[in-house]
């Protein structure tokens, strides 16, 4: 195994060669790493930036042999990495972050959801489904409208419909191709609000501000960043991330989307996950423009064994994804003096397909500076959780 912290030209690997994928290579080369993709796709837009890709399955042996013998780190820009390839790669003498109980979780979402309520992290009420009976008996106890979704992979609103009326539940079912799923009752929500995360190996976890996120059919379009919160929301946002990722020993960053529900009968702030995704994150784009170290230098940071940098923000930034043929907004954009561009390098500009995003500065941080760190019983002076500050 290799020796940490890994000095500058070691080698990390990343699982994934599409837009995560490159911003995390960028991150990495400017630390002075080397970085070899893995992904089926040749001339990926991750590769185009990294020293070398390796063209193959994500559970091709022989290419996940060879990707664990030349990096010394091995991560990943997407979550449903089969278990056997991280054995695989391990086996092959790289070190692999996240590790598999935190990728175990995050692929199921009824064991995802189990795990939240058990360290304290509230969800929606939710039932597994696996049968059409299943199915009715969830709709009867949580009611309607609810929605369903299949237990393993879908996103950005794929595998998942919402029902609102029993008699169609098993047209949804078929939708989802009656496989293994979870039925969630539905959210009453003011909005929804992200919180960006990371925890080092030695167990330090810094928090960025949270962001607060806008939707268009069921895709994320807009962050705003450091959301409008007081210090009440922010505080139970990082308890949140802090018992999620401490629960899984996890390393490297983490994406926590929050359903805002207000205050309870005591007046203290309401926040219910939704979803956790362990690798780095569209909702924190923001802050490759509005952070010192953006999350995908510290997921870098977090892996190699590096301390974990600062979350403050130094300013407000607005982050948009461009979809598809919005990509030919490029020119404008350019010339925005407030606006920073980030393409993708991707080929074909599909309909709905995550092209480029778009941060505007909307105004500097008026209070960037981080909080003091929490330090757990018995830690030593040093840094445990760091919290980013907001305006």
């Amino acid at each position: 195994m290799p020796q940490l912290p890994l000095s500058p030209g070691s080698t990390l690997g990343i699982l994934g060669g599409g837009q995560l994928g490159r911003m995390l290579s960028q991150a990495a080369s400017r630390l002075g790493f080397d970085v070899v993709i893995l992904d089926p796709e040749p001339d990926c837009p991750a590769a185009r930036v990294s020293r070398a890709q390796i063209t193959a399955p994500y559970d091709d042996p022989d290419a996940l042999q060879a990707l664990g013998r030349l990096c010394d780190v091995v991560t990943f820009e997407f979550e449903n990495v089969p278990a056997l390839s991280v054995e695989q790669l391990a086996e092959a003498g790289a070190l692999v972050a996240p590790g598999p109980t935190a990728l175990a979780v995050a692929q199921d979402r009824v064991d995802e959801k189990t795990y939240l309520n058990a360290v304290g992290a509230a969800t929606v009420d939710f039932a597994a489904v696996s049968t059409l009976d299943d199915l009715t008996t969830a709709i009867e106890t949580l009611g309607l409208p609810a929605l369903l979704k299949t237990r393993r992979e879908g996103y950005d609103g794929k595998g998942q419909v919402w029902i609102r009326d029993a008699a169609d539940a098993e047209a949804a079912f078929d939708a989802i191709g009656r496989r293994p799923a979870v039925l969630e009752a539905a959210a009453v929500f003011n909005r929804e609000l992200s919180v960006i995360a990371a925890r080092g190996r030695d167990g330090a976890v810094a928090v960025y501000p949270l962001g607060e996120n806008i939707h268009a059919n069921g895709v994320l379009k807009t962050t705003l960043a450091p959301a409008a919160v007081d210090a009440k929301t922010q505080g139970r946002a990082v308890e949140i991330a802090a018992a999620v990722l401490d629960g899984l020993d996890y390393v490297g960053v983490m994406g926590i989307e929050l359903f805002d529900m207000g205050a309870d009968s005591d007046g203290n702030p309401e926040l219910l996950v939704n979803e956790v995704a362990p690798r780095v994150h569209n909702t924190g784009h923001w802050t490759q423009d509005g952070c010192v170290c953006d999350q995908f230098e510290q997921h870098i940071r977090a892996i190699v064994g590096w301390p974990l940098g600062p979350t403050e923000a130094h300013a407000c930034i607005e982050m948009t994804n461009l979809l598809g043929d919005e990509v030919e907004e490029w020119r404008t954009l350019a010339a925005e003096p407030k606006a920073r561009l980030h393409l993708y390098g991707k080929a074909e500009a599909r309909a709905g397909r995550k092209m480029a995003h778009v941060n505007r500065v909307l105004q500097p941080s008026p209070n960037g500076r981080g909080l003091e760190p929490r330090r757990a019983a018995g830690d030593p002076p040093g840094e445990r959780v760091r919290v980013g500050g907001q305006p």
